[in-house]
Parts: C-alpha cells; structure tokens; sequence
C-alpha cells in the first residue's frame, strides 16, 4: 500500500501543470521569415526571446469591439426609403408586367398589356389565325361558344391591346 502511494506521488510529480504563459524563441532569419520554436534559433538567424500568453477563454476583462461611426446627417438625409434595385430583369416590353401578375394571368387565361406572344399562347393556345399589318401582328381566337377575341402585339412581340 506504500510503494502504491509513493508511485501515484511520483507520478503527479512528473506531469506537468498546464502552463498558461511561456518564454519562446523568435528565429528571423535574412528574408525576413519568422519562426517561432521551444528549442532556439539556428545560428544563422537572428533569435529573440518572446513571451507567449494565451489567457483561457473567460479569464479577463472582455475586449471592447469597435464602435461604429456615426453617419453624417448629409448621409442620413441622402438616404431614402426607396430600395436600390442593382440588377433588374428587363423583358423587352417596359417590365410592366410582373412574374406573380403573369403567372396569374396565364391560369385564368387573362391578357394583359406588356405581356409577350409565348405568355399569350401559354394562357389562350395556338391562335386560330394570325394576321399582320404595318408591323403589328394579331392572333385571332374563336371559343367553343363562337365568340371571337383579338389580341395585337406591337413590333417587339409584346401585348398592345385586347378586343
């Protein structure tokens, strides 16, 4: 029970404490590199003592952040409630029409002005007859009743006018 006791003393002797700070070697060599090392400097290089903290977290005073910088009241007036739109879509007939309004459109088979020819025949079909006159275009449907609609399209393809 003895020589049990003076094994776990010797024991604790020989590991040592967790160490919180200690001195290393700072090793410059002619380029300029810096390597740090526990066991010195080749003798080519410049050596330097440096003490090496690294304090566990918690331990201390917190480290304040930055502050941020007030905004100059020219800044703050300039600014408007209006959001910056950077990269919008253009779809070559005045954005008029927006994707939730022509998704709509096309299911309840409406028309809308700014619409294009594909989102006509998305919503109505294949025209029954397609007629053209001084640049303008129009696709002629008759329903199951025999009722008769025009849709016109201008010379980009897009929805002028209903009838």
């Amino acid at each position: 029970m003895h020589g049990l006791r003076c094994a776990a003393f010797c024991a604790i002797l020989l590991c040592p404490p967790p160490l919180l700070a200690s001195t290393v070697f700072r090793c410059e060599d002619a380029n300029g590199h810096v390597t740090f090392t526990l066991q010195g400097c080749p003798a080519e290089q410049a050596q330097y003592l440096q003490q090496a903290y690294n304090p566990t977290p918690g331990s201390g005073k917190p480290t304040p952040l930055a502050k941020p910088a007030r905004a100059s009241r020219s800044k703050a007036a300039a600014k408007s409630s209006e959001p910056v739109v950077v990269g919008e879509q253009e779809d070559g007939c005045g954005n008029l029409v927006t994707g939730s309004e022509r998704r709509t459109a096309i299911i309840k088979q409406q028309i809308r002005s700014g619409m294009h020819r594909s989102d006509v025949e998305s919503s109505l079909g294949t025209p029954d007859r397609i007629s053209s006159q001084n640049g303008q275009t129009r696709y002629h449907y008759r329903d199951q009743r025999g009722n008769n609609r025009q849709v016109s399209f201008d010379e980009a393809g897009c929805v002028k006018g209903k009838r």
